[in-house]
């Protein structure tokens, strides 16, 4: 009798470095994988080839993805690199002229094709196994749900659309898609990202599309209502502060999606924005969130600001202060300006010195961790609903409709040790402080 032969498929091994939109991108790419029926190996002396996707927004994340590239070179010796840092392939040739291949930003498809080339793919394909959702990274109760690539600005302390490219959205019946697959899976919250979420559908000038027989339109808000209706949490993220933006806290207040908006407003005096390429009329802007909050009270505003930008004076820096002291944000991260490699900001002015820069990140950072401390007492005696993460040695711990995974605050429930992962549950907050809230599980 002829020995039946058992071939063991090939192992690629995989690091994703990066922001939450490229974690997408390997998800997709780790899909792909997984459907050609390659392994997906833990480790690199385990596989026969290993995939880095790189981040190389700012100079500290370009480091990293060298040193990781270099590691997995060390370690491995077969290396494919993918993501934003290769938009910029001389500055990782210069350092590891030994990579297989170099692709930029959702290169899919080049990706496949080296890995192709280098351990060419199982002889049967493993599609009917994989799940609807594909592989995904993150905790099986929440997901990111990219809904663009690309972006049309061109803010002068970035170089996103050299790596990634225009704007570039997904059709609306093509998300919904997507989004009712994950409900489907048990995912209990999506979080929406892309480069310029408020821009979406932008460039498919609106073009109506279908799901489940109803007819929508590719924007903003037929997305947000339509992921409302799926009856799980929806979190917008990368909220870029156009006028459309006023249509959804309505959604917001009606609960329809979470009352929770990441809108990066990057500084608040009229010169640096200017400078930057932003919006700048910052008294319009403070009387937008007061009607914001007027409309949905319970609204979370998170955004992020750069100190030291290049010609930053003392003047800049203090009507940014007089900005966040009056806007009371909920939740705020600060960045010394970093001067990326090719970004139009560091030619614009002279740079401010780095000692000027962590002073003025340490006082901003100050003042915002006074306003976060007053903001999280406010909340203690109230109930919510959280949603439970994981269980750890100080019992369970969750977030609410505030808090977005790994960036904000978290919910400590110390009696809830019994507590499933991934459930919503009902508590009341005992305490509090600077980011995170202590809870007990309802009586």
């Amino acid at each position: 009798m002829a020995k039946k032969i058992i071939t063991q498929a090939p192992k690629i091994g995989f690091v994703s470095l990066g922001c939450p939109k490229a974690l997408v991108d390997s998800e997709r790419i780790l899909t792909q994988l997984r459907s050609e029926g390659y392994d997906i190996s833990p480790d690199y002396a385990g596989s026969d080839l290993v995939v880095v996707n790189t981040c190389g927004f700012i100079d500290s994340a370009v480091a990293e993805s060298l040193d990781t590239i270099g590691e997995a070179l060390n370690e491995n010796g077969k290396v494919i690199v993918t993501g934003c840092l290769g938009a910029r392939p001389e500055v990782i040739m210069a350092e590891h002229p030994q990579v297989l291949a170099i692709s930029g930003a959702a290169a899919y498809q080049e990706v496949m094709a080296a890995v192709h080339t280098h351990v060419p793919k199982p002889h049967e394909p493993f599609v009917d196994l994989m799940p609807s959702t594909g592989v995904k990274l993150t905790p099986r109760h929440y997901a990111y749900l990219k809904i663009s690539e690309g972006c049309n600005h061109n803010c002068t302390f970035c170089i996103i659309p050299s790596m990634r490219g225009k704007l570039v959205s997904r059709s609306i019946g093509d998300v919904m898609r997507e989004a009712k697959n994950l409900v489907d899976a048990g995912v209990k919250e999506l979080l929406v990202v892309s480069q310029d979420t408020s821009a979406y559908g932008v460039d498919m000038k609106h073009k109506m599309d279908f799901w489940d027989g109803r007819p929508l339109k590719t924007n903003l808000y037929d997305m947000a209502s339509a992921l409302g209706d799926l009856g799980i949490w929806t979190r917008m993220h990368y909220v870029y502060p156009y006028p459309n933006v006023d249509d959804i806290i309505p959604l917001m207040a009606q609960g329809k999606i979470l009352p929770y908006l990441d809108i990066p407003f990057q500084h608040a005096s009229p010169r640096i924005l200017k400078m930057m390429k932003r919006p700048g009329d910052v008294s319009r802007l403070l009387d937008r969130i007061k009607k914001w909050r007027d409309i949905c009270p319970e609204l979370t505003i998170r955004s992020t600001f750069i100190v030291g930008f290049p010609g930053e004076t003392d003047e800049d820096f203090e009507m940014l202060m007089d900005f966040l002291d009056q806007a009371e944000l909920d939740r705020v991260g600060c960045f010394p300006y970093s001067p990326v490699e090719g970004a139009v900001a560091n030619d614009l002015a002279p740079p401010v010195a780095d000692d000027v820069k962590q002073e003025r990140w340490e006082e901003l950072m100050a003042l915002q961790m006074d306003i976060s401390e007053e903001k999280m007492k406010a909340k203690v005696g109230r109930r919510m609903t959280v949603l439970v993460d994981t269980i750890g040695e100080q019992g369970a711990i969750a977030r609410s409709a505030a808090d977005a995974p790994e960036i904000d605050g978290t919910v400590i429930i110390k009696n809830g040790a019994h507590l499933p992962v991934g459930e919503f549950v009902e508590v009341d907050i005992t305490g509090s402080d600077t980011y995170d809230l202590f809870a007990k599980v309802r009586d």
